[in-house]
């Protein structure tokens, strides 16, 4: 039999930037543009909203690159995973995933530093965050993700500094609304990349790499796992009841977030495949658990925005 002909080198590129995990910058940015002219009473500008997610998905897919290249460089990630490994697999060479990743990260901060002058100084701040924890979560020595910090510097980077620097975009003032709201879903952020740590266990301990899922183990990590898929409808709840106590809480959410609930039967079949790890129904229901989390992620960002639709409707 012939050997399968090799990828276009469109799709070696898809890979290389794991456009599973991207959703995952790109809800919150989403949430963010949307939440400020429904609670922040501002128009709402597309075209700095399409700005924005350009940017972040450039700064993310650029991360996602230079830590394939790190990971490279340290023998880490030889085998190639469901989604990604376009340099384990030998489709891009080392030096085309630096430059690939050198490009992004230019796109991204030019666009960054465009919407600074159009929106205010405050959001190079943000933006210097956010890049900052990308760059020191892979970066030789400092390496955030191999000290057991890569799930807060994720939790922060892509998750809350992402909807506060879209807010502000929009609104051109800061809120804690924003980062509040956003922290469901940054807790599926975290439940992407923890899913990928856990899956990465043995490869990690090798190569005496500690991260939170090192630290647990792996009944810990299983724990950890449910926490994370299914504590982010908890929270939203807790903010609903608390508008219902107090309905002039400045956090609590409108009932239309109970629309959240729909992702629930995906957060338990994610579940389940985490469960059954050591005898998985399909080869790759657990090595691919940090794809099928990332979906979970998109579906209740998505659903977070259309409460904030639905709410604006409900409020006219």
């Amino acid at each position: 039999m012939d050997p399968a002909p090799p990828p276009s080198r469109a799709r070696r590129w898809l890979t290389a930037a794991r456009p599973f995990s991207l959703p995952a910058s790109a809800t919150p940015v989403l949430f963010g543009s949307v939440l400020a002219p429904v609670a922040g009473d501002v128009p709402f500008n597309l075209p700095l909203f399409l700005l924005s997610l350009v940017a972040m998905l450039a700064l993310h897919a650029a991360a996602n690159m230079y830590n394939d290249l790190i990971d490279h460089r340290r023998g880490l990630d030889t085998v190639p995973n469901p989604g990604s490994g376009a340099l384990a697999r030998g489709w891009l060479s080392a030096r085309d995933i630096r430059a690939g990743a050198l490009l992004l990260l230019s796109i991204g901060a030019g666009i960054g530093l465009l919407l600074t002058a159009l929106c205010g100084v405050t959001l190079l701040g943000i933006g210097l965050a956010g890049v900052a924890l990308g760059v020191l979560y892979s970066a030789p020595r400092a390496a955030l993700k191999h000290h057991a910090l890569g799930d807060l510097a994720v939790f922060l980077g892509f998750g809350l500094l992402g909807a506060l620097g879209a807010w502000f975009v929009q609104a051109r003032r800061l809120s804690l609304l924003p980062v509040a709201w956003a922290a469901p879903m940054a807790l599926l952020t975290v439940a992407i990349l923890h899913a990928n740590n856990w899956r990465d266990l043995r490869a990690d301990a090798e190569h005496r790499i500690v991260t939170v899922a090192s630290l647990l183990g792996d009944r810990g990590s299983l724990l950890y796992y449910g926490f994370l898929v299914f504590s982010p409808f908890v929270l939203v709840t807790a903010l609903v009841l608390l508008g219902t106590a107090r309905p002039t809480a400045p956090l609590a959410m409108p009932p239309a977030f109970l629309v959240t609930w729909a992702a629930v039967p995906m957060a338990v079949s994610r579940w389940r495949r985490a469960v059954a790890r050591a005898a998985p129904a399909r080869p790759g229901d657990f090595t691919g658990l940090d794809a099928a989390t990332g979906q979970l992620n998109l579906a209740f960002g998505l659903l977070c925005t259309l409460a904030l639709i639905v709410h604006r409707f409900w409020m006219r």
